[in-house]
């Protein structure tokens, strides 16, 4: 039998088929989640696009069950977040993608958690996206192994150990594994996929999930010049639609990134062929759950299945994503299915399917996902279904949409703005949403705002969010910490500046530390290294270090929670160290 995956080479044979046999379908299957990073619903050759090349996940989608109308956040951290809770991110403490808004809170109950019910070995490689530090890393959040990069992307700069590497971050990185540096070789998607297959050849006894979360194709757009020379020469821009004769405007610098974007999609598509291969090697295949799905829209434009907007935006583009669901043992394959579904839907449906008990205790605004897949009538028309985005917290009512049914209410506006200043789209007639309807659907439109406002009001006062989640500093589960930008909050779009006001909200455990500070560039001796935590203010004249690093040793600091606000003064500058390691000695 010749692979069922196109493009991984013929030495990939399958093992089993693909009819369902109910007789030997296991009370806990394996699950693996395949999640890519800012990949559009346009960047799939199954939707459209005659440029990317996607034979394995094309391949795999036709003999699966497909989802057309998945929805997920705007952005990174809010989708991770609702993906690992069934929950709304801002009742996970999710707010941001940094900022200090991309700590995930350490009560939330994640997938990986809920699975150690029926003690399943559980696995994540590559991006987390929700906390660098205890307890919100994965091994704090029911991972038993993790390899991940930090923060919100590798060449990102509250990525300590590729950041600085520029140009070549995706490659060779020192990534986190159980938490602590490790060098590894290669490119990164390699990597991750390499590790996701040890995983589940070490496992494959026990029940396990497998959390592949690639990085690719955020930027830094890096990728294989191998891969890059496969679409050195298309023109990215043309050649859709039914007659081709479609295009999408697009400038050189937007064409090349595109190009560089398909190359590492074509990679990934390999890495995918890999892992669903070494599932037939290990006859894994019928009693595996495998879900395929991305977080976002794409970032950068290019053909996006004639969705509006990127990812950021509340329109289709930036939150209708693929997500095709295989599980030979239960369901039959080759599936459309039209209703509405979203992030949040897939931890109550893995408790259906892996027979564990949903969390209790809080609320979870997902649905099991089972009763539309067995063709049950299920009556979700009264369903809805939210969106936001903006920096830092949501703004009333700017980004921000509900959509119920075949109806979506949109607001790019003020928060005391007349209902006309919103949209109405009907996504049953006009799924790119280009005809605003709210001048001659007023009643409905008011509608839907009085739930949005009603259900924002509702989100804004999650305890998680009112109460951050605080990285603690001096415990045994890690020493030493290193507190990177990402996490830290201050000055809205605290990012990589030199002279900025910062912070990171901590708990302290009471104990002498040795303290590191790195800079940027390196900085002017004669200066002032301050500490402040909460009334106590220490500080150190800097007589003679003027390289990038400045330390404190031995500083004694209490038990407290605070905001952990360092700066060194010199001269009229006030400079906020790039990240600063805190050692309990």
């Amino acid at each position: 039998m010749i692979s069922r995956y196109p493009g991984i080479g013929l030495a990939f044979i399958a093992l089993t088929s693909f009819s369902p046999s109910f007789s030997q379908v296991r009370q806990h299957p394996n699950v693996l989640i395949i999640l890519t990073d800012d990949q559009g619903f346009g960047d799939l050759g199954i939707n459209g696009n005659p440029h990317v090349k996607t034979p394995v996940i094309d391949h795999f989608a036709k003999e699966n069950i497909r989802f057309n109308n998945f929805y997920a956040s705007p952005v990174c951290a809010p989708t991770r977040s609702s993906l690992m809770t069934g929950r709304y991110s801002l009742r996970t403490g999710i707010r941001d993608t940094y900022n200090g808004g991309a700590i995930m809170a350490t009560g939330e109950v994640t997938i990986a958690e809920m699975l150690k019910q029926a003690d399943y070995k559980t696995g994540i490689f590559g991006k987390w996206h929700l906390g660098d530090n205890y307890p919100s890393r994965p091994n704090d959040q029911g991972f038993d192994e993790s390899v991940v990069h930090l923060s919100g992307g590798m060449g990102q700069v509250g990525d300590i150990t590729t950041y600085f590497r520029g140009d070549s971050s995706y490659f060779d990185p020192v990534l986190w594994h159980n938490g602590k540096k490790e060098a590894y070789k290669g490119y990164c998607s390699d990597i991750f996929a390499s590790r996701a297959i040890d995983f589940i050849t070490r496992n494959h006894d026990s029940p396990f999930f497998c959390y592949l979360a690639f990085n690719a194709p955020h930027t830094p757009l890096q990728v294989p010049e191998s891969y890059f020379r496969r679409f050195r020469k298309i023109d990215p821009s043309a050649g859709f639609g039914i007659d081709k004769n479609t295009t999408v405007q697009m400038s050189e610098n937007e064409k090349e990134d595109a190009r560089k974007i398909y190359a590492m999609l074509a990679n990934i598509d390999d890495n995918i062929g890999k892992v669903l291969h070494k599932l037939d090697e290990l006859n894994l295949t019928n009693n595996t759950v495998v879900i395929f799905m991305s977080d976002n829209g794409p970032q950068q434009k290019r053909y996006n299945a004639e969705l509006r907007g990127l990812k950021g935006s509340v329109y289709r583009g930036g939150v209708r994503v693929p997500f095709y669901l295989r599980y030979p043992a239960l369901f039959k394959g080759n599936k459309d299915i039209e209703i509405s579904a979203a992030h949040i839907d897939i931890l109550p449906t893995l408790a259906n399917l892996c027979h564990v008990e949903i969390p209790k205790g809080e609320t979870i605004d997902g649905k099991t996902l089972l009763p539309v897949i067995n063709g049950e009538h299920v009556d979700w028309e009264n369903r809805s279904l939210f969106f936001y985005w903006t920096r830092r917290y949501p703004e009333l009512y700017n980004n921000m949409a509900l959509q119920k049914g075949k109806y979506k209410l949109v607001g790019h506006t003020d928060y005391n703005s007349n209902i006309k200043e919103f949209e109405l789209f009907d996504l049953a007639t006009d799924p790119s949403e280009q005809n605003n309807l709210v001048n001659s659907n007023v009643n409905v439109a008011i509608q839907l705002k009085a739930e949005l406002m009603h259900l924002t009001g509702e989100l804004l006062n999650s305890p998680n969010l009112i109460h951050p989640p605080r990285i603690i500093i001096g415990s045994e589960h890690e020493n030493p910490v290193f507190l990177n930008r990402n996490d830290a909050d201050g000055e809205p779009g605290i990012w990589d500046q030199k002279e900025s006001y910062g912070f990171w909200r901590v708990t302290i455990l009471e104990g002498n530390y040795n303290i590191r500070f790195k800079f940027i560039e390196p900085v002017e001796p004669g200066g002032q290294m301050s500490i402040e935590t909460k009334t106590f203010i220490t500080q150190m004249k800097n007589k003679n270090q003027d390289g990038d690093i400045i330390e404190m040793k031995n500083v004694h600091l209490t038990n407290m929670d605070c905001d952990f606000v360092p700066y060194y003064l010199v001269g009229s500058k006030r400079l906020f160290p790039f990240w600063v390691e805190i050692e309990k000695i």
